[in-house]
């Protein structure tokens, strides 16, 4: 029986997901299709008559942005928003800025499904001497984080994302949820994957087919222990969204040669 309700929600196009790069904890500000993506699903939640009590983001840009647009458009702007780097994207490691089509076309599209997709299979860790470590390290945002910055992760299976999201899930999540607040978690692909993985009960073998498109919200139902009680519904025009699932599962592909 269905008790409590939960949002999840990845946010609206950013700057790299339209130019098909690895975009991980590199912090990117939506693209224009992405503000549209954003408003259009706080429209939406309007329109359906949803209101929420708390919203919950990563600490990129992206992530806080489209929670921002979100809230705007419901007219909800004042409900709080919580920032933890627990719901980061996933942390590709040395993948970081690259084109997913061109490393397909390398290393073949079966290697860059498993890099993106699979379960437990971590990708080579950044070292100091990539183009993006400073950027990503030397940021103040990640001196506020709950555990040192030398500890902060430096390449990440979508297990290693659950492991480190579990503990803010069950500690600070949970309680609101079970005191009856709608809560909304306004994240990234693979954080949200993780979570529906956890809820759900998806299989190791089975995540690596769940696909997420930008912008479009997830309504789950859940029992008294948090468990989903039915199928996940992406809130929207269904044809719209299989398209958008398609162009995302489309980002692996090899770019055929001209």
């Amino acid at each position: 029986m269905s008790k409590y309700k939960l949002f999840l929600l990845r946010h609206g196009e950013g700057a790299w997901n339209k130019e098909n790069r690895f975009c991980s904890w590199v912090d990117q500000k939506l693209s224009e299709d992405g503000l549209k993506e954003a408003q259009d699903c706080g429209r939406l939640l309007k329109e359906q008559g949803y209101k929420f009590d708390l919203v919950f983001t990563s600490l990129l840009s992206r992530s806080i942005q489209t929670a921002w647009l979100v809230l705007e458009a419901m007219g909800q702007e004042w409900v709080p928003v919580i920032k933890s780097w627990r719901l980061n994207e996933r942390h590709y490691g040395s993948l970081i800025g690259l084109n997913r089509a061109e490393m397909a076309k390398e290393h073949g599209e079966e290697q860059v499904k498993v890099w993106r997709r699979s379960y437990n299979v971590t990708p080579p860790p950044i070292e100091e001497s990539h183009p993006y470590f400073l950027e990503i390290y030397n940021d103040r945002r990640y001196t506020t984080c709950d555990v040192p910055k030398e500890n902060l992760p430096r390449a990440e299976s979508l297990k290693e994302v659950l492991d480190r999201l579990l503990p803010y899930w069950d500690s600070t999540v949970v309680p609101e949820i079970k005191q009856g607040r709608t809560v909304l978690i306004s994240a990234h692909g693979n954080s949200c994957r993780a979570l529906l993985k956890h809820l759900e009960g998806i299989s190791d073998k089975d995540i690596a087919s769940v696909t997420l498109p930008t912008g479009i919200p997830v309504l789950l139902e859940l029992d008294e222990n948090l468990k989903a009680v039915k199928p996940r519904q992406l809130l929207g025009d269904q044809v719209k969204i299989q398209a958008a699932i398609k162009k995302v599962e489309d980002q692996g592909k090899a770019i055929p040669s001209t």
